[in-house]
Order: C-alpha cells, then sequence, then structure tokens
C-alpha cells in the first residue's frame, strides 16, 4: 500500500494522520484516505474534484504532473506527501 503523509499545517485544520492506503492512481488512493477523512478532501481539493491551486502533492520525490485528474501512478510502495503551499514574506 502507498504511504501518504500529510504536512503539520494541514494537521492543525483536520485530523489527517499519516496513512496506507490502495491505489494504482493518485485519485485512487486520495480516495481512499478521503472516504475515511471526508472533512480533508475540502481542504484538498476544489468543487471539480481537481487539487486546489494552493495545494501540492509529491509522489516519490517529483511533483504531481496531473493536477485534474490526478491520474499520476503509484506503486505498491510509493511516498505520497500531500502539503498546502505556503506563501508571505
Amino acid at each position: 500500500m502507498a504511504r501518504v503523509f500529510f504536512t503539520a499545517n494541514l494537521r492543525r485544520h483536520v485530523d489527517c494522520p499519516e496513512v496506507e492506503a490502495d491505489g494504482a492512481t493518485v485519485r485512487e488512493v486520495l480516495d481512499a484516505v478521503f472516504s475515511s477523512h471526508d472533512r480533508l478532501r475540502g481542504y484538498v481539493l476544489d468543487d471539480q474534484a481537481a487539487l486546489r491551486r494552493h495545494m501540492g502533492v509529491i509522489v516519490d520525490g517529483l511533483s504531481l504532473r496531473d493536477r485534474r485528474a490526478l491520474s499520476d501512478p503509484v506503486k505498491p510502495t510509493s511516498r505520497i506527501y500531500v502539503l498546502q503551499a505556503l506563501s508571505g514574506g
């Protein structure tokens, strides 16, 4: 199973512990996570089920390419990091 990690700034707003989930794509893995943590879905995805602009996803050290369909492949040994982009000065 892929292991999914959420940054501390997300964990401050919603319960999202590190978790393992099955799936062949980022979408499938995140949908599995959201089935247990529904409130998290609204923080990560927009109303079209695409990744929100201020969110980032890293899969095995590479930035997510398909921010709309989340079709990037995932291996059972993958490590997925979900992070909120920060801005300011």
